[in-house]
């Protein structure tokens, strides 16, 4: 008999009980079908299918004046490039953005059977053609780009997709949405876009806009197959606590037609409008089977007659039969009346919601005002490069005769690009312009073409300064753009509005035929309905800020935060005593190993061990005061980090996330990674994974570098390896990606430091037995990653090794402590300077078996990062 395996001596099995793993697995479920599928993102409205859908149609050039495309091939390139999920379900998404009687602005133009109210299906997509509606190719993808919004790998890293489409007019109250996530449901009715407009620009104006303001501006939705709301307290409640029961009705009057030949006129009840979302045919059968049970009595005839044209369902009545009696029957026994019920969920910041109507017109305003910024930034940066070239170009064009003679006696392209920087005073771009300059550039009127680009850039740079410098002037042209597409897309009101007066009296609230609405009345109870504070936003959107403060943040080498006001550190800095250069800490005593300048409004961005980021701003950590402990640094942070105070690798003071910016990671095993540090702007209290880690693998140092500045890596054996920051050695990864090899480490070896630097700094290496020296940069060889590096540390006594390698930055001091607590500090130029085969010098004599095991380099004033 063969001998049975036992797993469970392995090691491979892990015995967990079944309560947590359902608990947990439910939990991951639940939270990928809320974000990634039924819940619509409060900035663009859209869920991701349909935001796949739209950037795969704009990526295959389905612009609106472009020939319609078979919806099959649009079809395929959404499953094939983005969502890996069933053809028909993306299908059905696609028919429902085409349906002017499912959405009340379109984002999507069909041609052909694309299904009807009486809940037809739609023609097969090979049969069907698509593209980009008007409003949704304007309204929604003008702008995309990395510019102005955020990218992620697709489903296999193969393409990029945007988290959000840059929309220009809030789509989730326009359209609406509806969704059933897991324990979470959303039904956001839309709206009117001439009216959200107008809220919109009335909240810019005045933050504090009251409510009834607000609502006679919206006085409520307006669904696309029209009807009536006949009272207006279910559209408060939404309004005000995000859920409400709208009370909704089809438009029906009574007519006399004739009755056949010979025959009398007889009344009739005709319906030319059905609530939202009602099944017309369905709705007929049921009034059918009402009469054929006896459960509707005097109607003679049931007829469909709607056309192309419109709904027109024709309903006879006997003789005698009061009409208004047989319409409440209507209205009670089917889906002539029904209810809607508005529920405002959405996600915000990844996380389910449930908001007010003005809280989802903010949303939406903070979310338009900084993709504006970004926008304004990135094409400021475009418009300050060009003016640079041209600039360029016309000062070569007005020293002809020298820029001529330098190009005729140099023997290179290389010689001439640095002659022309030295005698014509040019920059590098503008001598690689120069040199790439056609020789039509000469004549005249191209000179004249340069001159007027010229002005035409600097107008613009000055106008796009002026945008990103006053606020008011950005808001100000977000007004004209609203107004713009209000010109544009605005039609008239569809849905009429009706509530009940004190008197009982039926008042006509808002009317499709002018667009206009009066004066909202009280309800039928005469109640105003109150905001809870958990719904109520806790600042208006636009109202002036707080100015930022500054501040000076110290962060100590076990792991303490403290804030302080400038003033405070000043008082504490002048009461500290002369410590000499050598003092033995009690034990357990903590040092300030870094000291920084700060405002209010940064960031403080952390990179964990596990290879995670998380922020917070600076004024989210608590200021301290006289007497105050300091704070510990994890505890700011979400529980995963809590219980761990060296989770924590290192951290960032950030004023803004700039493209040019990069993140490089080093992992305990000696693996490298290089991220944009855009990657990490507006981060959630989620975090992200910036490093994807191997078992045993922790994440040990991040740089902030540039392309041009080089990576230098150290060993306890006393390697480095450095190689330039470049796409050849180092090419930008994806967050999901795995991080490539930079070095091996031999037995016994671990790495103790990693720096980003330029070509003319110097590094400082200090041994475990107290020696170091300061050696400069161009003296270890620039390699590749995954060579062995240079022996840079020459170690006197067998048992010492390198305990760290920090930049050598000028006028800094140097902290050292050993294992008897004893701390040493001293001024980094006194630290003299060595070749790469030289021990060093000794920086403090050690008892028997004492070793150095901590060192730091920080500036002795605070420093201010920008």
């Amino acid at each position: 008999m063969a001998k049975q395996l036992n797993l469970l001596s392995t090691g491979q099995v892990i015995p967990t009980a079944l309560h947590v793993e359902m608990q947990q697995s439910y939990l991951e479920y639940a939270m990928s079908v809320i974000v990634g599928r039924a819940l619509p993102d409060v900035r663009d409205g859209l869920k991701p299918v349909h935001r796949r859908i739209m950037y795969a149609m704009h990526e295959l050039g389905l612009s609106p004046d472009r020939p319609y495309r078979k919806c099959a091939r649009v079809v395929g390139d959404v499953l094939g490039k983005y969502h890996p999920h069933g053809d028909q379900s993306v299908y059905d998404a696609m028919v429902r953005m085409i349906q002017e009687f499912s959405s009340r602005y379109p984002l999507l133009a069909g041609h052909g059977n694309f299904g009807s109210v009486d809940n037809d299906p739609p023609a097969a997509m090979r049969y069907t053609e698509t593209r980009l509606a008007e409003i949704g190719s304007d309204a929604m993808l003008q702008e995309i780009g990395e510019a102005t919004v955020d990218f992620i790998g697709n489903f296999d890293n193969s393409q990029q997709e945007p988290i959000v489409l840059p929309a220009q007019l809030p789509m989730l109250v326009l359209n609406g949405s509806s969704g059933i996530a897991v324990g979470m449901a959303t039904n956001v009715p839309p709206h009117n876009l001439g009216e959200v407009v107008d809220a919109l620009i009335a909240l810019i104006d005045n933050p504090d806009l009251s409510d009834e303001k607000l609502f006679t501006l919206i006085p409520g939705p307006d669904f696309p197959t029209g009807g009536e709301i006949i009272d207006t307290e279910g559209i408060r409640s939404a309004y005000t606590t995000g859920r409400g029961i709208i009370p909704l009705r089809g438009v029906a009057r009574v007519e006399e037609i004739q009755g056949g030949r010979g025959k009398h006129r007889r009344q009739a009840i005709v319906v030319t409008e059905l609530p939202y979302q009602v099944n017309k045919s369905a709705w007929i059968e049921k009034i059918a089977d009402l009469v054929n049970h006896g459960r509707l009595d005097g109607i003679s005839d049931l007829r469909d007659e709607s056309d192309r044209d419109g709904i027109r369902v024709v309903i006879e009545l006997k003789r005698e039969t009061n009409p208004e009696v047989v319409l409440q029957h209507l209205y009670h026994q089917t889906a002539l009346q029904n209810n809607f019920g508005a529920i405002l969920l959405a996600l915000v910041e990844a996380q389910p919601r449930q908001l007010s109507l003005r809280q989802m017109l903010q949303e939406f305003l903070t979310f338009r005002e900084q993709t504006l910024n970004r926008l304004y930034t990135h094409e400021l940066e475009r418009t300050q490069q060009r003016l640079e070239i041209v600039e360029g170009l016309l000062k070569a064009l007005n020293n002809l005769d020298a820029l001529i003679e330098i190009l005729r006696n140099a023997p290179d392209g290389t010689t001439a690009k640095v002659e022309l920087q030295s005698e014509l005073e040019l920059t590098e771009n503008q001598a690689d312009a120069i040199l790439g300059m056609p020789m039509r550039r000469i004549t005249g009127l191209e000179r004249q073409k340069l001159q007027d680009e010229r002005d035409q850039l600097n107008t613009r740079r000055l106008e796009l300064e002026r945008l990103l410098g006053d606020r008011r002037e950005l808001l100000k042209g977000l007004k004209k753009e609203l107004r713009s597409l209000k010109k544009k897309y605005a039609d008239p009101r569809r849905t009429r509005i009706y509530t009940v007066s004190p008197d009982r009296e039926t008042v006509l609230v808002a009317t499709p035929d002018s667009g206009e609405e009066t004066s909202k009345t009280k309800s039928r109870k005469g109640k105003k309905a109150a905001i809870p504070e958990e719904v109520a936003p806790s600042l208006p959107l636009f109202a002036t800020p707080p100015e930022p403060e500054e501040t000076v943040l110290e962060f100590t080498r076990r792991g303490y935060v403290q804030r302080l006001s400038p003033s405070a550190y000043e008082r504490q800095q002048q009461k500290q005593e002369e410590n000499p250069e050598i003092q033995t800490l009690e034990a357990g005593a903590d040092f300030v190993v870094e000291t920084h300048v700060a405002f209010t409004d940064q960031d403080v961005l952390i990179l964990t061990r596990d290879g995670k980021g998380f922020s917070i701003k600076v004024g989210d950590i608590p200021a301290n005061k006289r007497g105050a402990k300091k704070t510990p640094f994890v505890s700011l942070f979400p529980p995963a980090v809590h219980g761990n105070p060296d989770a924590i690798a290192t951290q960032f003071i950030l004023s803004d996330y700039p493209e040019t910016l990069d993140l490089i990671f080093l992992t305990e095993r000696g693996r490298i990674k290089r991220l944009p540090l855009s990657e990490f702007a507006n981060l959630t209290a989620r975090g992200l994974t910036a490093v994807k880690l191997k078992e045993g693998d922790a994440l040990a140092y991040a740089n902030l570098a540039t392309v041009g500045q080089d990576i230098a890596i150290a060993t306890s054996g006393g390697r480095l390896l450095r190689f330039a920051i470049d796409d050849d050695n180092l090419p930008i990864t994806s967050r999901a990606s795995m991080p490539q090899q930079a070095l091996r480490l031999g037995k016994g070896e671990n790495l103790v430091g990693c720096v980003a630097l330029s070509q003319s700094e110097k590094l400082l290496l200090v041994t475990k037995l107290g020696y170091g020296k300061r050696l400069p940069v161009e003296l270890v060889r620039l390699a590749k990653p995954g060579d062995l590096g240079t022996q840079s540390m020459t170690f006197k006594n067998k048992t010492d090794g390198l305990v760290g390698m920090v930049a050598a930055l000028p006028d800094a001091e140097l902290k050292l402590l050993t294992s008897s607590d004893r701390f040493l500090r001293l001024p980094v130029k006194s630290v003299r300077s060595k070749r790469k085969d030289d021990a060093g010098d000794r920086l403090l004599k050690l008892e028997p078996k004492e070793t150095l095991i901590y060192l730091s380099v920080s500036s002795p004033e605070p420093e201010q990062y920008v």
